[in-house]
């Protein structure tokens, strides 16, 4: 069987995919899987052996062609949308949650089109599951519904990305450089990260001064070494917890490719960090995090599978969590639910897993 994924969302919807395509495997090992995927997310698939071929849509880049030049982009939808047909895909599992690529599969003639009725844009759909939104379940289970229709019984897995040997030779190479030791306690302190959510993302951030206080505690208290992770347009805020801090930081922010990111998560005692794509990807690289969730609900959008090493810290409050249905409201409160969060609560969650994971004593 030759089956088409369609997921245009960030790096960590782009990992509770994978669960998806595990399944699939081992259900038919000798399909063929091909991917449509945004180009941010395109690196967590590559090196993946279970997926055959990549293909990479880029929205904007279709909408900037548009603007300066209609019949190029015409002729370049049309170009990509015969990339697909020629590969005769027998079936399409579509996560876009919209109704456009359903409509383009039906019309080169993929016959089998599994996905979502949400807002009733599963009309293209030939199988479809009724949603309002993803709610009190994990996104990766949600995934995990649509194979109800290829009479697969599914079972959770671990959100997968493969790091080439070159990539994990460069995070060893870092670590000599910056004078870090592996049988060292390393810690990981990523204090943005969201951005797939829009222009304005900063809600889902703990306060950078925050992290800062925390970062000197485990320098100081726990003699730790720190490195700051984000990508090139989160300098600024990386940069801010560093000159916060008394203590002296590795900087890592905007140096590392995202395969890069991942090997140096690998090599971490443990890493801290906001919800999103960032935590996905330190959980798919088997290191312990300890993540901070404001508005948004750590059953749907937190770590993946639930158990194990990793912890989310919440504060309990009636109006949390307020992001519902994809739609954040205008909150009354100044995101209390993330800013009444206190370094010292963090602290105190992150020595204990330290404790529990044997990386120290108490």
């Amino acid at each position: 069987m030759r089956i088409l994924i369609i997921n245009p969302f960030g790096i960590g919807d782009v990992l509770f995919s994978t669960p998806l395509i595990n399944n699939l495997k081992e259900a038919l090992p000798q399909s063929y899987i091909g991917y449509i995927c945004n180009i941010r997310a395109k690196d967590v698939l590559y090196d993946n052996p279970q997926i055959n071929e990549i293909f990479v849509f880029e929205k904007d880049e279709y909408r900037n062609l548009w603007q300066k030049a209609k019949l190029k982009c015409i002729q370049k939808f049309i170009s990509f949308l015969m990339q697909i047909k020629k590969e005769k895909f027998d079936l399409a599992i579509d996560l876009s949650l919209g109704h456009q690529y359903s409509f383009f599969l039906w019309l080169i003639g993929v016959r089998k089109r599994i996905g979502y009725n949400y807002r009733s844009r599963g009309r293209f759909l030939t199988h479809k599951i009724n949603i309002a939104g993803y709610e009190d379940k994990p996104i990766a289970d949600y995934y995990l519904d649509l194979l109800k229709f290829l009479d697969i019984q599914p079972r959770r897995s671990n959100l997968r990305m493969n790091v080439p040997k070159g990539d994990r030779d460069w995070a060893d190479k870092f670590f000599k450089e910056s004078g870090l030791r592996k049988e060292g306690l390393v810690i990981g302190l990523i204090p943005a990260g969201g951005a797939s959510w829009g222009k304005d993302f900063s809600y889902r951030h703990w306060p950078w001064q925050n992290y800062a206080n925390v970062a000197d505690r485990l320098a100081n208290e726990l003699d730790a070494k720190i490195i700051i992770f984000g990508s090139s347009s989160e300098q600024g805020i990386c940069r801010r917890v560093q000159d916060a801090m008394k203590a002296k930081p590795i900087n890592a922010y905007g140096k590392t490719t995202l395969k890069q990111f991942a090997a140096l998560l690998a090599k971490c005692s443990l890493v801290v960090c906001n919800d999103g794509g960032p935590l996905h990807v330190a959980v798919s690289q088997d290191v312990t995090t300890v993540s901070i969730f404001g508005p948004v609900d750590e059953k749907v959008y937190g770590f993946y599978p639930p158990g194990g090493k990793h912890i989310v810290v919440t504060k309990d409050i009636d109006c949390r969590p307020c992001y519902k249905k994809f739609k954040l409201p205008l909150c009354q409160h100044q995101r209390q639910c993330i800013r009444d969060i206190s370094a010292e609560e963090v602290f105190e969650v992150i020595k204990d897993k330290l404790i529990q994971s044997g990386r120290m004593k108490k």
